[in-house]
């Protein structure tokens, strides 16, 4: 509002206020005029008419959210990475246009958004077996705000995500590996000490992503210091806009914060000295890169191997942090270590306690001394 409102007192000796009210055909801005001898007056008008959905009535919209989403996505092709733009475009196409299909922009409301939301909670997968994850949901929701906004900016159309309230996200603990688990796991690692188990080791660490994990090489690892690098990440995305088919592409980490510097244990740091890389990647020792699904099947095959439950790889780093907290790791120093933006995601998402934990913090608990 501080720069929506243009006011200034008249000759006559009242206050003219005007807002911004849509676009001409030409693209202007239209501006809808105020009146009044009281200052208070005006602004309690203005802000009225500025928040009323009143004001978009006069602009008409005949273009469909698909032609919206489209003009969206070429603009955010100039301003965010490969990976990123795919994601956008690939939740476009799965979840948003299927549902809506032929929707014309101004029939959309609070009411068909959270009908969608619903579905999507419910049998949001292409199989029609079962909903999609609180997170993918949440990713679908953002994306439809900023193209909402977008489309409120360009054109001044009416925003239908206003009233729209964000599903709660599923905050519930993750499981990790226990301690018999993980020693099972490192004890199969460490004696076989292939390209492959070194890099779970390094994973089990480290806390690295899979995608980070697969794009570690040979510069990456600073043997005198110990500690590895992390620079960049390997991913699947898109070959081209609208194409089924896919490529492996080594790109930028997920954030700028998730380029970051691990200090590696020692134990780990004489196994990589007799881990050559070729001055290639650590888990070819050549310059192609191991592909992240084809190391999560190797991760599965390890642990059926070992006799641990099937688990995702991200499970390692889930366990990771909770491991560093239990060894009273604060959680500036593990969100730093696992790359996040904020230290409220890590202990939002990665931060376990157990029920032994907490009998030992209690047992060690004095309200009086």
């Amino acid at each position: 509002m501080r720069n929506a409102l243009n006011i200034y007192k008249r000759k006559d000796g009242r206050f003219e206020g005007r807002i911004p009210f849509g676009r001409n055909d030409n693209g202007s801005l239209k501006y809808r005029y105020f009146y009044s001898k009281d200052l208070a007056e005006l602004k309690d008008k203005m802000l009225s008419a500025y928040t009323s959905i009143e004001k978009y009535n006069t602009i008409s919209c005949a273009k469909t959210l698909s032609e919206i989403c489209a003009e969206w996505l070429s603009c955010a092709k100039l301003r965010v990475k490969r990976s990123s733009y795919c994601c956008y475009e690939r939740n476009i196409n799965k979840h948003i246009l299927p549902y809506f299909k032929k929707t014309k922009y101004s029939e959309l409301n609070s009411v068909k958004i959270n009908a969608f939301i619903e579905y999507l909670l419910k049998n949001g997968k292409s199989n029609g077996k079962g909903g999609l994850s609180s997170k993918t949901i949440r990713d679908n929701i953002v994306l439809l705000r900023s193209v909402a906004k977008y489309a409120e900016s360009e054109y001044g159309y009416k925003n239908p995500m206003r009233n729209v309230i964000m599903p709660k996200e599923n905050t519930k603990a993750a499981m990790v590996f226990n301690r018999d688990e993980r020693s099972s796991l490192q004890s199969y690692l460490m004696n076989d000490l292939n390209k492959t188990n070194v890099g779970i080791l390094l994973a089990m660490y480290t806390g690295m992503r899979i995608g980070e994990l697969c794009a570690v090489t040979a510069e990456d690892i600073d043997i005198q210091n110990g500690v590895i690098f992390i620079t960049k990440t390997v991913q699947r995305v898109s070959d081209t806009t609208g194409s089924s088919k896919t490529k492996v592409i080594v790109g930028s980490p997920k954030s700028r914060s998730s380029e970051r510097a691990i200090p590696i244990p020692n134990f780990l740091i004489n196994i990589l000295k007799n881990t050559p890389c070729n001055n290639g990647y650590l888990l070819t020792g050549t310059s192609k890169p191991v592909e992240p699904r084809t190391m999560q099947n190797r991760f599965k095959s390890v642990l059926k191997q070992c006799g641990v439950r099937e688990a995702n790889f991200h499970l390692l780093r889930h366990t990771y942090a909770t491991v560093c907290i239990e060894n009273g790791f604060d959680a500036k120093t593990v969100s730093e270590l696992l790359g996040h933006s904020s230290v409220q995601i890590t202990l939002n998402r990665y931060m376990h306690s157990d029920i032994e934990i907490k009998k030992r913090c209690v047992e060690n608990l004095n309200l009086v001394s």
